[in-house]
């Protein structure tokens, strides 16, 4: 039986594909073999020795001690592009939010008064106030290529939009998703000074820190359009509302509200609604859920942020999951181990990212514990577990 803590309300869809006959769900439980969480700040939370996996159901992992638990051997898992296409409507709001004047025209319709034809009037008089612009025509830079930067882009291109695009890590799966039409930034710079409207889709990590800063809003266009549905702390916001009262900027528009944007006239601020709709929800528990089951049940591993990708079919026999610094002569040494424990390997798989390796064995029987101690017992080893035994560490 499997013990999984949850820290935040997690989507039922994905609770449900954790079978209660295998798995003890609760928001309160005593060593949980893996956590899953959505926003919870887990960095002054004292994490159980028992836990194996945390699954974050979103996917920026800014909340969960990344470092201290790759050093401990867990495995932390997230949900790239289950939020996805949440964030890009968004995002395509938030351009025609700004480009319409949508923000101030609704301010100015609720402060009305007065009988109808008084109001009618108004509005006459008013609405000259609030003439935008269109979207067709215009470019958009995004910055970043992930999942969500390739659904924006290609949303924009739909919408008429020339799009370029910036990320020297594009993998070949996010390129392939790209429509061809997307042109290529040679640097963050050179995408400024093209774009009409600039979305970034990027972590918040010490490289993307202010990245549009006060030298970089010098770099863009009169009346262009600065939209942060990724992290707090990628734009430096009092450079951002300096450039809009100065009259360089046209609109700001962020999913991160603070005593100094959150009144200005020229900036939408919403409440962190990127991924809030219960089709992402459902669908980042979901994935996350299968995520984390199964590494606990398997060993394989999907879109963790700290663990190598890897995958082993099972074909009959026990299952020995390693999990070990990556330092030479590893899988020698517990090859070593498991012929002494009198056990054959039936297949085997070993991945490693950074400073962490992954080692999957199928043996012919299972192992009996002076085995997996030895194992265990081996310099630089993090953690053993025999995946379905009678006996499991």
């Amino acid at each position: 039986m499997f013990k999984i803590l949850t820290l935040n309300n997690i989507s039922v869809a994905g609770l449900d594909r954790l079978p209660r006959d295998n798995y003890e769900v609760a928001s309160e439980i005593s060593h949980p073999d893996a956590i899953l969480l959505r926003s919870f700040k887990m960095h002054d939370m004292e994490i159980p020795a028992s836990v194996k996996a945390i699954g974050r159901a979103g996917a920026g992992v800014n909340n969960i001690p990344v470092p201290k638990m790759t050093e401990k051997g867990v495995a932390v898992f997230n949900a790239p592009g289950a939020n996805a296409n949440a964030v890009k409507e968004l995002v395509v709001a938030g351009m025609l939010m700004a480009a319409r004047n949508i923000g101030q025209a609704w301010t100015f319709s609720r402060g009305l008064e007065g009988d109808d034809a008084s109001i009618n009037k108004s509005v006459e008089q008013g609405k000259k106030n609030y003439v935008g612009f269109e979207l067709p025509g215009r470019t958009l830079g995004v910055v970043g290529l992930g999942a969500i930067g390739v659904k924006v882009a290609n949303a924009a291109r739909a919408l008429g939009m020339k799009v370029i695009g910036y990320d020297p890590t594009i993998t070949v799966k996010a390129a392939w998703k790209l429509s061809a039409d997307v042109e290529q930034a040679l640097s963050v710079d050179d995408l400024i000074a093209k774009s009409d409207f600039i979305t970034f889709h990027v972590p918040l990590i010490d490289s993307t820190r202010h990245m549009i800063n006060a030298e970089r809003l010098k770099l863009m266009k009169k009346n262009s359009v600065l939209l942060n549905f990724a992290r707090s702390g990628i734009i430096d916001d009092e450079a951002a509302v300096k450039a809009l009262d100065e009259g360089h900027l046209y609109a700001y528009v962020c999913d991160f509200p603070s005593n100094l944007l959150k009144d200005h006239p020229r900036c939408i601020t919403l409440p962190h609604l990127g991924a809030s709709t219960r089709e992402a929800e459902e669908n980042c528990a979901i994935m996350v859920a299968d995520q984390v089951r199964d590494y606990l049940e398997n060993g394989n591993i999907t879109n963790s942020v700290n663990f190598p990708e890897i995958n082993l079919p099972r074909n009959g026999g026990q299952r020995i999951l390693v999990v070990n610094s990556n330092v030479p002569n590893m899988v020698g040494q517990i090859s070593t181990d498991l012929a002494e424990g009198g056990l054959n390997i039936m297949d085997m798989l070993n991945k490693s990212r950074e400073q962490i390796a992954v080692t999957l064995i199928d043996v012919d029987k299972e192992p009996d514990q002076a085995t997996l101690e030895r194992i265990k017992g081996i310099d630089g080893v993090l953690s053993v577990r025999c995946l379905g035994c009678t006996r499991e560490d």
